[in-house]
């Protein structure tokens, strides 16, 4: 059985005209753009960890967090999080956050602590967990695969 998380989750606000938010035809199109699966960073990882012979399924819903890559059998999951969305080097950038900050900082946070709820139900199911920075498999996109081979190899 997973071990209980501790913490209170995060209360987010919602976008409501009467806080200040206003939910413009532009803001909806703007944010019907942003892509939460299938994204240019988790198809070149798919792509190459399927060249390695690595098989896999793609967010499984029956696994905390719906995993963007997953095999139960060998019991692993890769997550590849957007820099801004799980909050990448979050103690410097959430300075940077001019507007709506009421809103984005409490919504990454959470976010973040989501994430690391997930990680630990996870483990405590017995699956190795790794997660992957959008910009990490861009740049360095084999080191990323040859973690998730190794452990294959080495399990």
């Amino acid at each position: 059985m997973p071990k209980a998380y501790n913490e209170q989750p995060i209360k987010v606000p919602r976008f409501e005209e009467n806080k200040g938010f206003y939910t413009t035809q532009e803001r909806s199109k703007h944010m019907s753009k942003i892509r939460g699966k299938n994204t240019k960073p988790e198809l070149m990882f798919r792509k190459a960890l399927y060249g390695n012979g690595v098989r896999y399924r793609v967010n499984v819903k029956k696994l905390p967090g719906k995993p963007d890559i997953a095999n139960v059998s060998k019991k692993f999951v890769v997550f590849i999080d957007g820099e801004f969305w799980h909050g990448f080097n979050w103690t410097e950038k959430k300075a940077r956050i001019k507007s709506n900050r009421d809103f984005w900082i409490p919504k990454i946070e959470r976010n973040m602590q989501r994430d690391s709820e997930n990680n630990s139900k996870l483990e405590a199911m017995g699956f190795k967990v790794f997660r992957f920075w959008e910009q990490e498999v861009r740049n360095s996109l084999d080191c990323c695969v040859s973690q998730v081979v190794n452990y294959i190899q080495t399990r």
